[in-house]
């Protein structure tokens, strides 16, 4: 029996990276998680490798920043638990990296609206099936950019800032439900980073700034969402921790 057992998840942005990793530690330790991404064979692959290893998943693809598909998202991952949702993970995200002089309208706004919109959605359609019973929680994944902000990728910083804003203003609305609502800033290796691994000099300069000095695996980073989802954090709501290896102090 996991610390989780009998309760159901739903992960966003779940086909790989920080997403998948989180999918897998929730169900290790009892959830049944429904697998969600935008692209169907990478939710369907991290589920089908979930339920290998002995655990509960299943898959869904949809858009974030489609009401009537988070709606549908939703109920399916509250019918893994007899109509009730426990716990979401609000993780889908994506980049487009430019100067601000280079950076265009339509990719500050793709962006933002996946980050921040994509969680005002998924939030919303959870509300109906999270309980009051003080095991329901919203996670939502912040960055070291909605912090202390970052160079060239302003509409990131933006859209990261908004979810700390939109995870307080929740946390404080959502308590009077016995709701908890937490961020988490991660730092990790993975396809979202790699064009900074990749990039000799912004390697060295994002590693100088890590004070244990070495990118994270997500599996490292999941088990702080497995913490924010227990009963061991249910006197914890409108918090950002970074799990980051003590960039943001």
């Amino acid at each position: 029996m996991g610390i989780l057992s009998g309760r159901s998840a739903l992960v966003t942005g779940a086909g790989g990276g920080i997403g998948a990793a989180v999918s897998r530690a929730l169900a290790r330790n009892g959830a049944a998680v429904l697998v969600t991404d935008v692209n169907a064979d990478a939710a369907a692959a991290v589920a089908d490798a979930i339920v290998s290893d002995g655990f509960s998943a299943s898959s869904f693809a949809f858009d974030v920043r489609d009401s009537a598909a988070a709606a549908e998202a939703a109920a399916a991952a509250a019918a893994l638990a007899g109509g009730t949702l426990h716990i979401l993970v609000n993780n889908a995200g994506a980049i487009a990296p430019a100067m601000f002089k280079n950076l265009e309208e339509e990719d500050f706004r793709r962006v933002v609206d996946i980050h921040l919109m994509g969680s005002f959605v998924c939030s919303k359609a959870a509300l109906g099936y999270l309980p009051d019973d003080g095991t329901g929680r919203i996670i939502n994944v912040t960055s070291a950019a909605g912090i202390v902000g970052t160079i060239g990728q302003a509409n990131y910083g933006a859209a990261k800032a908004g979810i700390i804003g939109l995870t307080k203003s929740l946390a404080k609305e959502l308590a009077r439900r016995a709701i908890t609502v937490n961020a988490i800033a991660p730092l990790a290796a993975t396809a979202m980073t790699q064009n900074i691994r990749d990039n000799e000099k912004l390697a060295a300069l994002t590693l100088a700034r890590i004070p244990l000095g070495r990118w994270a695996q997500p599996d490292e980073i999941a088990e702080s969402f497995v913490f924010f989802a227990s009963d061991a954090a249910g006197y914890i709501t409108g918090q950002v921790l970074p799990v980051d290896g003590g960039t943001v102090i």
